[in-house]
């Protein structure tokens, strides 16, 4: 069975954590509860007739006293960069962290921003404008909500496409 660590990447409160949780136990829980340091989880899944574990890396949110630690990228094969949708300075960190993990990591790892907390577009203050600049500069983009579980598995599974067409090349 094929490994593939991944790391999830964002600022305070964007729902790193309720994400994996929707993923891996299909669970949403609305008692936020701050990762401190690193979170591991792990999924098995099917992807084209492979077998896959996902090893998920939740890393504590990135805020203006701590810094996203480099060295939990290591050996990354993919990341997702996690913003919230109705508050607008995750994307602004979001794009730097982005900047950050690739300058780390390199641009061969696929890399997606899932936009979160879908299920409350009408308090946005992410634009369709910011999205598309972010997606002409080959950011690929999910819609999700952890809550509903709108997109995610989704988005884990492109991830994970990606990750296996990598090992194909």
């Amino acid at each position: 069975m094929i490994q593939k660590k991944i790391c999830l990447l964002g600022a305070f409160s964007v729902g790193k954590t309720s994400l994996v949780s929707q993923f891996v136990h299909s669970v949403f829980s609305d008692r936020y509860l701050s990762t401190i340091g690193v979170k591991i989880s792990k999924k098995e899944m099917t992807i084209d007739n492979n077998q896959m574990t996902m090893v998920i890396w939740d890393l504590e949110g990135k805020d203006v006293y701590t810094d996203v630690k480099v060295s939990y990228l290591r050996g990354a094969s993919g990341f997702f960069i996690v913003a919230d949708g109705t508050r607008k300075e995750t994307f602004d960190d979001a794009m730097g962290i982005h900047k950050l993990a690739i300058g780390a990591i390199g641009n061969e790892v696929p890399c997606y921003l899932l936009l979160n907390k879908s299920d409350l577009t009408q308090k946005w203050e992410i634009t369709d404008d910011m999205i598309t600049d972010a997606m002409k500069k080959g950011v690929k983009a999910f819609m999700t909500s952890a809550r509903t579980g709108h997109s995610v598995a989704e988005a884990f599974e492109a991830l994970a496409r990606d990750m296996m067409s990598g090992e194909t090349k």
